[in-house]
């Protein structure tokens, strides 16, 4: 099963989606990676969450791959003595380190660290930004603010602080246990969220050792502070527009989303766009036409996966959502303007070997009009330095590993397929040329590209490119 486009789509499973058979039709419709989200899911069921996933791969012959996104530190007020309570503008209301229940002159809140770090003149934003206070005083442990915007809050809402660097790591102890748990279940991805500074990623990386790919959530202003850093050290990236665009002006949101796709497609890095692309069809059969246009545009980026969220997971037509965000891609990439769009986002080729055989292949595949570049891949790298280059024709990964195969499923234009090592050369062209052929990529008597390194099974090491025929058996010829 092959998919009539690069741009691949990430469903998160929920109460709507947790079934073999609805996930199993999420898969048919065009999901190509599956979202766990541990912020409402136990450790029994990511179990159960990825034994369903692994028996449906088993039953359509591909490699699907799984992300398990950490819920990270999350910051809440106390409670109240009386239920809501209105703040009203120009109102001061304190913050402070008494765990007695509020009124509508302060509340507790529970965390030490941000009675710490917060100075005079920082905002915090209560309930994603529906309330706003600025901090005008200190007090020991007690935070003075005035109320800028006005509005309820409540017990247990939300606390953002889009100006103060927070003395704590993105890795709470919750997020370490589940940690644990997705990796012994042997998920592909794990997400973490709310990173602020390179040093959120050290720890997640020491415990996955390379078990599983590190995806780092862009969703805070001190992240963009030190992006090409979080970029380096991370395995991909997501662009969490939610709560980037609390923290953040939201008319920055846009032009940060391209910011960061670009950057990661500089570094080689796939990129993730996602929250509320189809928002509206939590409860609507059909999208809004601006919902349509934001999923376009993401394509028109060559990001390398767009996101559903509530949508897919507690959404009303969860299976009907990734049909209509697979729908809008295919589209988007059959417009005759956006090869053009693509092409001229390409970044200069790296100076190594692995990208200038890359490169070379791009533009061969091109001249020659082959029918697939077919990469032999160990580590991955083969693969992700042929998506960095964003070529027009097809990318067949070629690795031994099922658990590289299920990471190259997040990332552009790669079509994965499990296969043994091979021997020698004339070994490897003609693996290529018959398992193109067989998956249905190229026909006899046209040309394909392989790619690979020598010597074999090295990771690392992509040193060569050959160009073959695919004989009338399918098998390959220099």
């Amino acid at each position: 099963m092959k998919r009539d486009r690069r741009v691949k789509i990430l469903a998160t499973l929920g109460p709507a989606s947790s079934d073999a058979a609805t996930i199993e039709k999420l898969f048919l419709a065009g999901a190509d990676v599956f979202r766990i989200n541990m912020s409402h899911t136990n450790h029994a069921k990511l179990a159960e969450l990825v034994a369903t996933i692994r028996g449906i791969e088993a039953r359509v012959g591909r490699p699907i791959g799984i992300l398990a996104d950490l819920q990270g530190p999350k910051l809440r007020l106390g409670a109240f003595s009386a239920g809501p309570v209105e703040l009203a503008p120009g109102a001061l209301f304190m913050l402070d380190a008494d765990p007695t229940p509020g009124d509508a002159t302060r509340v507790h809140l529970p965390h030490p660290e941000i009675l710490e770090a917060v100075e005079p003149g920082h905002h915090l934003l209560i309930d994603d930004g529906k309330v706003k206070l600025r901090c005008v005083e200190k007090r020991g442990h007690t935070l003075v603010c005035e109320v800028v915007v006005a509005g309820r809050v409540s017990d247990r809402k939300g606390v953002s602080l889009p100006d103060t660097d927070l003395p704590i790591g993105a890795l709470t102890p919750k997020d370490r246990d589940d940690l644990d748990a997705a990796l012994a279940e042997n998920v592909d991805w794990v997400a973490l969220s709310f990173v602020q500074r390179p040093e959120d990623l050290a720890e997640v990386r020491r415990i996955a050792r390379g078990r599983a790919g590190i995806m780092a959530k862009i969703e805070k202003p001190q992240a963009i502070d030190r992006l090409a850093e979080i970029i380096e050290l991370s395995d991909a990236i997501m662009v969490a527009r939610g709560d980037l665009g609390v923290e953040m002006p939201l008319e920055r949101v846009p032009s940060l989303q391209k910011q960061i796709s670009r950057a990661c497609r500089k570094a080689g890095k796939p990129v993730v766009v996602a929250t509320q692309m189809l928002e509206s069809m939590i409860s609507s059969p059909v999208p809004t036409r601006a919902e349509v246009s934001d999923v376009a545009i993401a394509v028109y980026e060559s990001s390398d996966a767009i996101m559903l969220s509530a949508e897919s997971a507690a959404g009303k037509y969860p299976v009907e959502t990734v049909a209509m965000m697979n729908a809008i891609a295919e589209a988007t990439e059959a417009d005759p303007t956006w090869k053009g769009i693509v092409a001229a986002q390409r970044p200069e080729t790296e100076a190594t070997g692995a990208d200038a055989i890359t490169a070379a292949a791009r533009q061969i595949g091109e001249t020659l009009s082959v029918s697939a570049i077919v990469c032999l891949t160990q580590s991955g790298s083969t693969g992700l330095r042929a998506a960095r280059e964003r070529p027009f024709t097809p990318i067949v990964a070629l690795t031994a590993s099922p658990a590289m195969a299920r990471r190259l499923a997040l990332v552009w234009g790669v079509h994965c397929v499990v296969a043994q090592d091979a021997r020698d050369v004339d070994d490897m062209v003609d693996r290529a040329c018959r398992i193109a052929h067989a998956e249905g990529w190229a026909r006899p008597g046209q040309r394909v590209i392989v790619v690979g390194g020598v010597p074999f099974g090295t990771p690392g090491s992509t040193n060569m490119l050959r160009i073959a025929f695919v004989g009338a058996d399918g098998s390959g010829a220099l």
